[in-house]
């Protein structure tokens, strides 16, 4: 009955931000962050200030893009990646606010302009002066190659993959779409996000005081159910699979 409703919800609204969180990508085999098992259980997180002042946590933070340690990218996209995007290609959905760095959504056909990232990309690196992108490819083999820490070919700066690290200024560009697209839109479909991580987890709320219909599909509760209009406790690909095809 519950898929039902999202489904109605959906077909009702005019304007659909999805907002996600790393809940969407887990049923692609990637681990999120905080659960136990999660990526900061394993590892320790390298803050922005230790990657800008030391070589050495450079050379670590490069030493676990290339092995893959954070299991970030190099998965295919599920279920639910492709029910959102069906939406945004019917129209239906404006943007997808993520806080994902997994490029899922862009490679389940989602247009890169319609995806807003609030905590970066890892599938790429960009340098922090000039804002030039590099490819990981390009980098590893000199790093494998050579031990060579990357650094800017435009301008010799640092460069980091695309990610916001712990300690690091939120993107103000993708802050300020986010915002635009969340008071613009009449619903926000929250899926896969715990709700804990601020200030990106405050999208949902504000989409709610300013009079959108809210709907959350996480398999865990989370602190924001109390306030939503529809809270579903369900696996997102096979829930946006069946509410996908009826709209």
């Amino acid at each position: 009955m519950s898929r039902e409703r999202l489904a109605r919800m959906i077909q009702e609204a005019r304007r659909l931000v999805v907002f996600t969180g790393a809940g969407m990508s887990t049923e692609s085999g990637i681990p999120d962050f905080r659960s136990p098992g999660g990526v900061w259980s394993r590892i320790s997180p390298i803050y922005f200030q230790e990657f800008m002042r030391s070589e050495e946590k450079r050379r670590e933070a490069w030493t676990r893009t290339f092995s893959g340690a954070a299991g970030w990218v190099g998965r295919a996209p599920n279920a639910g990646h492709y029910a959102v995007a069906r939406l945004v290609a019917q129209g239906k959905a404006a943007a997808v606010v993520t806080q994902n760095v997994d490029n899922l959504h862009q490679d389940s056909g989602v247009p890169a302009d319609k995806v807003i990232e609030l905590h970066g990309n890892a599938s790429y690196a960009k340098c922090l002066t000039c804002g030039e992108r590099h490819e990981l490819e390009v980098l590893k083999q000199s790093f494998l190659g050579r031990g060579e820490i990357p650094a800017c070919r435009a301008c010799g700066g640092i460069v980091k993959t695309a990610t916001i690290s712990f300690g690091q200024a939120m993107p103000e560009e993708p802050m300020m779409r986010a915002e635009e697209e969340i008071l613009a839109c009449d619903m926000c479909l929250v899926l896969g996000s715990s709700l804990v991580v601020y200030p990106a987890a405050g999208f949902p709320l504000l989409a709610k005081r300013n009079g959108a219909v809210l709907a959350i599909v996480n398999r865990e509760p989370t602190e924001q159910d109390p306030y939503a209009d529809l809270v579903l406790h369900d696996e997102i690909g096979p829930t946006m699979e069946t509410v996908t095809a009826v709209n």
